[in-house]
């Protein structure tokens, strides 16, 4: 598309040189369009836009560090000869199947444009794929280098395929041959109930989708209304490498590794090879063979379960025909009835002749002691012997008694004894031979001068009754009557001291009551 100049201004008349004279430069420069700088940006965009548009462009990709702060992607595309820079925004990034790697060989399809900031031109990208067989091929033995140092191929993780199971989940197109060949197998082999979750199997968000069905299959519930399947087939017809291509993103990989049920691959014909069989539990070659792995023949097991019946019911009858004859031998060895009671009756015989001539002597025995002890008993009869015990009884019988009262009067004239000298020990009988007994507020014997002093109450127990009396201080001279001790009739026995119960106070209208000159002062 030509560039369209601006409108300019309309020259003026004189400045036009006559016909046959040159033209001076200002004229040419006058003649000349004038542009500015973003009406240029501007048109020269319009017309890269309009003449290329959209475009499919093979390259090497160099420069690439990674999305940029904001998501965006920024790199160049390269040739032998060329290179053009390159943007992916990030809503776009996201989408790719094939994200940008430094030095991968590409495809990218995406809209030529400038950028007025830089004066360059650039291809926006939709899309990326790598280009040729070869860097497919590469791009899949990183990506499974990859995922195996992670142990997603390891064959511990893989586990069997239940021999029967209750539902099989099918994850395929619903309208292509695959889903049909499946269950046309199932049919024939052993009918199980199918779930069939519906996903693309190559496109733009076909991995998506198959990873999507795969978690989508292992979060139903056991008992749930919608059964959980026992194990799961994802299948796809044959196709060109970049067909089952989505079998080979990293999503579908790790979805079919993380399956808590057993799942079976059929990706592809034999001879198709992609990274979901790695991580699967088992490959089929076909989605036919899918089916085969997953259920048995009926036919055939009932034809193994008629012979294991017959082979058992073979075993059984030769087990009783053997178990048969080891009896009759047992039975032949054991003794006739007659040969086993024979010893038996020999023995019981001989018993018997032995037992009469045992019980006549018994006999005998028996009655020559009895008529021994008939003759004691007439030697010495018992009413004799009752009458000689009668007569000491009546001689013995006014002797206990006596011998009683012996016993009292002597306890009665020890117990008089003891009460006359716990009386001659007690406390009161000190008393009464006029001394006092002098107790704290406490009602605790008081032993000493000092004591007593520093006593503010006290009380003083006598043969008769009690008085209570204060302290007071004793003369610089004090004239003591001379202490008579009144006679003892016998000696006392030295005996710890003990703490008197205290008797009951007296009223005190009562103490009031008794003269001071009868008491008198005790200090």
């Amino acid at each position: 598309m030509p560039l369209v100049p601006p409108p300019r201004p309309a020259t003026s008349a004189a400045a036009v040189p006559p016909p046959g004279e040159p033209a001076p430069s200002a004229l040419l420069q006058a003649n000349t369009p004038e542009w500015s700088v973003g009406d240029l940006a501007a048109a020269l965009k319009r017309t890269l836009e309009d003449a290329f548009g959209h475009v499919r462009l093979r390259g090497e990709i160099t420069g690439y560090r990674g999305p940029h702060g904001s998501g965006h992607a920024y790199f160049s595309l390269k040739d032998g000869s060329a290179k053009i820079d390159a943007v992916v925004w990030k809503g776009v990034l996201g989408r790719l199947r094939q994200k940008p790697k430094e030095g991968l060989e590409v495809i990218a399809t995406g809209k030529i444009t400038t950028f007025a900031g830089k004066s360059s031109y650039q291809i926006v990208i939709d899309s990326m794929e790598p280009a040729g067989i070869g860097a497919w091929m590469a791009l899949l033995e990183e990506r499974k280098r990859q995922l195996a140092a992670e142990g997603l191929f390891e064959t511990d993780r893989k586990r069997p395929i239940p021999f029967l199971p209750r539902v099989i989940g099918v994850v395929t197109s619903p309208t292509g041959a695959v889903i049909r060949d499946i269950l046309h197998r199932l049919e024939d082999r052993f009918p199980r109930p199918v779930l069939v979750w519906p996903v693309r199997v190559q496109g733009e968000g076909a991995a998506e989708e198959i990873a999507a069905a795969i978690r989508g299959f292992n979060a139903l519930s056991p008992d749930g209304p919608i059964p959980r399947p026992d194990v799961l087939i994802v299948a796809r017809g044959g196709g060109s490498i970049e067909d089952l291509w989505a079998f080979n993103e990293e999503a579908v990989v790790r979805a079919a590794a993380e399956s808590e049920i057993p799942l079976i691959s059929a990706v592809g014909h034999e001879t198709d090879t992609t990274l979901i069989d790695f991580a699967s539990d088992r490959r089929a070659p076909t989605p036919t063979g899918a089916a085969e792995m997953a259920v048995p023949v009926r036919a055939e097991l009932a034809a193994q379960v008629h012979e294991l019946g017959a082979r058992q019911a073979g075993t059984m009858l030769r087990r009783i025909e053997r178990e048969r004859a080891d009896f009759r031998a047992l039975v032949r060895a054991i003794p006739g009835a007659d040969a086993f009671l024979a010893v038996k009756r020999q023995r019981l015989d001989l018993a018997d002749a032995r037992l009469r001539p045992a019980l006549a002597a018994n006999a005998r025995d028996s009655r020559e002691r009895l008529n021994r002890v008939a003759d004691r008993l007439t030697r010495r009869s018992p009413a004799i012997a009752l009458a000689e015990a009668r007569a000491r009884l009546a001689a013995i019988d006014h002797r206990p008694r006596t011998a009683m009262s012996r016993i009292v009067e002597r306890r009665r004239d020890r117990l008089d004894a003891l009460t006359s000298l716990l009386g001659a020990l007690s406390y009161k009988a000190v008393l009464a031979r006029g001394y006092a007994l002098v107790r704290d507020a406490d009602g605790l014997p008081v032993r000493s001068a000092d004591a007593a002093a520093r006593a503010a109450r006290f009380q003083l127990q006598f043969a008769d009754g009690a008085l209570f009396a204060r302290p007071e201080e004793a003369p610089d001279d004090p004239v003591a009557p001379p202490l008579v001790e009144a006679p003892r009739s016998a000696p006392r026995p030295k005996r710890a001291p003990r703490r008197a119960a205290p008797e009951p106070a007296p009223k005190p209208e009562k103490a009031a009551a008794e003269p001071a000159a009868r008491q008198g002062s005790l200090f």
